[in-house]
């Protein structure tokens, strides 16, 4: 058997809003309820599990590879929600997208303060 991620845990102040900003904004089918979780699918299987935490947040990064066409579908949804976004992870430069590895990429927080990222090409690809 191969080694692969199956989920995780996505701490949150908020797990009912978390969830529903990301499937929202990333146009992905609701949540689902499993314990005391909320679960988001990812096409490869993967689930992010929503819990609301009971202590104080440390933001984590997760990254999203998308197709070209989800890609503006997305930063056109983050855009009509007014949400800040940055072409690096330091949120340095604000309202703007970057081309590493000849894709597309965006920086974008969650309601939790999370450290989100949508990507066209997987980075060291190009």
């Amino acid at each position: 058997m191969s080694v692969q991620l199956n989920h995780t845990i996505v701490f949150s102040r908020d797990k009912r809003a978390a969830a529903a900003f990301l499937t929202e904004i990333l146009g992905l089918p609701p949540a689902t309820r499993f314990g005391p979780f909320l679960a988001v699918q990812m096409a490869n299987g993967i689930t992010l599990d929503f819990y609301d935490a009971d202590r104080e947040i440390v933001p984590q990064h997760y990254a999203f590879l998308v197709s070209e066409r989800e890609y503006d579908d997305i930063l056109g949804r983050i855009r009509q929600r007014r949400v800040p976004y940055w072409a690096d992870p330091f949120h340095h430069q604000a309202g703007e997208i970057n081309t590493d590895d000849g894709g597309r990429g965006v920086y974008f927080e969650d309601p939790s303060g999370h450290n989100l990222e949508i990507i066209t090409r997987p980075y060291g690809g190009g």
